[in-house]
């Protein structure tokens, strides 16, 4: 195990000179303040782009990411996660945010060599027959759609972007540069990341249930990013199944403003869920074993 994660030393070492835990507990506090306070300065802008009388209905899009406009500005807003990662870094750790992804060059042949991988196996998948429970409908025409892409694509990678540098990027070389057992570094991250796609108020009973997957893609990336020693993977990852999730079919009424179809069902419908989560680990697993046979050629 550890010698499969020797390439993590890449993301590692520039860790080292800095990684106290007291820095990184700082920097996390600091890191989370920093989005409340830039999220508020970059809401209350559009508040003031869209006039306060369409602010209410907009806001509602926003939350539920239920329009085109309201998931646009949603994505928008993970840029203040990456604004506020590269304060931290400077102040607390004096390194730059590109030593969160590893060498450059090296990071994106892995992103595109895996993307590639996966993408092939969303098609083998697509092919194959699904229950009527996740059969999708039409949700916005094709031609919107491809309209949109130039600006959802980009707006996409900010929002993977964002949360990968934030988890495998800072969190996991911090604790591995501290704390070198795997058990600490490849775990704590991932049940924060898993965490934080808890949301009761949307998912009803089944949130514990999608703290589970958010967690099991955490440990996914986690160990993509160890053994390649750069982000590339688990970009590529997180890019292909928000691409999916986000971009071509997403549950009803939640997250479904960019989508080309949405399926029949919503993200509380217990039901519903029982017949969706096999299938949706079932596709993480085979997501990450593709990528481990792509970094493996």
């Amino acid at each position: 195990m550890r010698d499969a994660y020797a390439p993590h030393k890449n993301l590692t070492d520039p860790a080292r000179p800095a990684a106290e835990l007291w820095r990184l507990a700082l920097g996390v506090a600091i890191l989370v303040a920093c989005y409340y306070a830039l999220g508020f300065t970059y809401f209350n802008l559009l508040g003031k782009l869209v006039g306060p009388g369409d602010w209410p209905a907009f806001a509602r899009e926003i939350s539920q990411g239920s329009t085109p406009r309201g998931m646009i500005a949603l994505l928008g807003s993970f840029g203040v996660i990456v604004i506020a990662l590269a304060l931290v870094l400077h102040t607390l750790h004096r390194r730059g945010l590109f030593t969160l992804i590893g060498p450059v060059r090296r990071a994106a042949s892995d992103f595109f060599r895996t993307a590639v991988a996966l993408s092939a196996l969303g098609f083998l998948l697509w092919l194959l027959p699904e229950p009527d429970a996740m059969s999708a409908t039409p949700n916005l025409s094709m031609l919107r759609w491809l309209a949109l892409l130039p600006m959802t694509l980009p707006l996409l990678f900010l929002q993977i972007s964002a949360e990968e540098l934030a988890f495998r990027g800072y969190l996991q070389s911090q604790l591995a540069a501290r704390l070198p057992h795997p058990a600490v570094w490849l775990v704590v991250p991932s049940v924060l990341f898993g965490m934080l796609h808890y949301d009761p108020a949307t998912q009803g009973d089944n949130a514990p249930w999608f703290v589970l997957v958010g967690a099991l893609f955490g440990l996914a990336a986690a160990d993509l990013t160890a053994r390649s020693g750069t982000l590339g993977p688990a970009l590529a990852l997180h890019f292909v199944i928000n691409f999916n999730a986000i971009l071509i079919a997403a549950p009803q009424g939640t997250l479904n403003g960019l989508a080309l179809g949405h399926y029949p069902f919503a993200l509380d419908e217990t039901a519903a869920l029982a017949a969706w989560l096999p299938y949706d680990l079932l596709a993480l697993l085979c997501s990450w074993l593709t990528a481990r046979l792509a970094l493996a050629r």
